[in-house]
């Protein structure tokens, strides 16, 4: 099986030239909301561990340290309410991003197979099914692909991107049920699952209470046939560390390890100890979560204030925003397609993405990320809102 030719396919943020130059063409520069790359500090007791771990002479061990998968399974058990994660099931990779595009090249996917992820998604999902041959589908209902024998993979992304929608315990047991039906491996995308704003999803004590794949309540006390994917870049603000892991099925990550040993596909050594210590400590992901709601309820009540509904945005570090019915000038055109959209935000020197980005589901929408300086905040705001 030969990976599919992508060269023709382009990269969705690098055909926002035209829109980009009108963002930076405000007199007081651009504000990128664009992109959730993260710009806080990233915590010291990360650092330290990351400095402490730097005599890294050896190589390092593709299923990760003793060290780091306990820690894993302690965050499960601890902040996701999955007591039972075997440590030998866990795997670290280079970010969730490789993972995701990879995936169904390294199940051994190809021609004929079809590989199921949300109607509005993050892109890689599709990218990673037609490298390997696959034929991507874009659903989110069950019934669409429940019974197939042609569906190999399915992805599930709760919360998700763009749209911050969040699933329940019901609808991932529905899920489950559908896929193990049928053989498939079911992979939960659960990257955003430590920053939850809607009140049903968070806890007195301020831990997340996002269901997770792996919750009991959802698989029946097994793992067979379950992958959740997980990335530190947002709750620790390591997006450069390339830090993150995937766990579940035993067997399925038995499976992966052996493939990325080949490859050499090794998270290093000092990031591996980074990740251990943000593991560990829940104090940094609490104050981060403070600083992006802040920044949430700013730009959400400015966004509002210019004519826009905010759709979902349960979870995760995005505004999906599309016009509120019968806006008009100096508001958001009702109707208009998500470049239109971003294109009157970027006459305001506010840079978003369009929700085509996302899907043929999402060109009536933008998202706009929560991911900039407490000041570039401040200036959005004050361009979007209504004088």
């Amino acid at each position: 099986m030969g990976f599919a030719d992508l060269s023709s396919l382009a990269y969705p943020w690098d055909t926002l030239g035209d829109v980009r130059a009108t963002a930076r063409a405000h007199p007081d520069g651009v504000v990128d909301l664009s992109i959730g790359t993260p710009v806080d500090p990233t915590p010291d007791v990360v650092r330290d561990a990351l400095a402490a771990a730097s005599d890294a002479h050896g190589y390092p061990l593709t299923h990760g340290t003793p060290a780091l998968r306990a820690a894993v399974a302690g965050w499960f058990a601890r902040r996701r309410g999955v007591p039972d994660l075997d440590p030998d099931a866990v795997l670290p990779t280079l970010g969730s991003k490789e993972l995701v595009g990879l995936l169904p090249s390294l199940l051994r996917l190809g021609p004929g197979d079809v590989v199921v992820h949300p109607a509005v998604a993050y892109p890689t999902y599709d990218v990673g099914a037609r490298l390997a041959g696959a034929t991507p589908l874009a659903t989110d209902d069950v019934d669409a692909w429940a019974g197939r024998d042609d569906v190999r993979l399915v992805w599930v992304n709760s919360p998700g991107n763009p749209t911050g929608a969040v699933a329940d315990v019901a609808q991932l047991r529905r899920v489950v049920e559908a896929a193990r039906e049928i053989g498939a491996v079911l992979v939960g995308d659960e990257c955003y699952a430590e920053l939850p704003w809607a009140e049903r999803w968070m806890g007195d004590d301020g831990t997340s209470r996002v269901p997770s794949l792996l919750d009991p309540r959802v698989t029946g006390g097994s793992h067979d046939g379950l992958l959740v994917a997980y990335s530190l870049s947002k709750q620790s603000n390591v997006a450069g560390y390339r830090a993150a892991f995937v766990a579940g099925d035993p067997a399925l990550v038995a499976g992966l390890l052996a493939t990325r040993k080949h490859l050499g596909m090794i998270v290093p050594a000092p990031v591996q100890a980074a990740m251990t210590a943000a593991l560990g400590d829940d104090a940094h992901v609490a104050a981060q979560r403070e600083v992006y709601a802040r920044r949430r309820d700013a730009l959400a009540g400015a966004v509002r204030a210019a004519g826009f509904v905010v759709d979902g945005s349960e979870a995760g570090l995005y505004l999906w925003a599309r016009p509120a019915d019968g806006s008009a000038e100096p508001g958001p055109p009702a109707g208009a397609t998500s470049r239109e959209l971003a294109t009157w935000f970027a006459r305001r020197g506010v840079l978003v993405g369009p929700g085509e980005f996302y899907g043929a589901a999402g060109d009536r929408h933008v998202r706009v990320a929560l991911t900039a300086p407490d000041d570039a905040v401040t200036r959005a705001v004050a361009r979007i809102t209504p004088s």
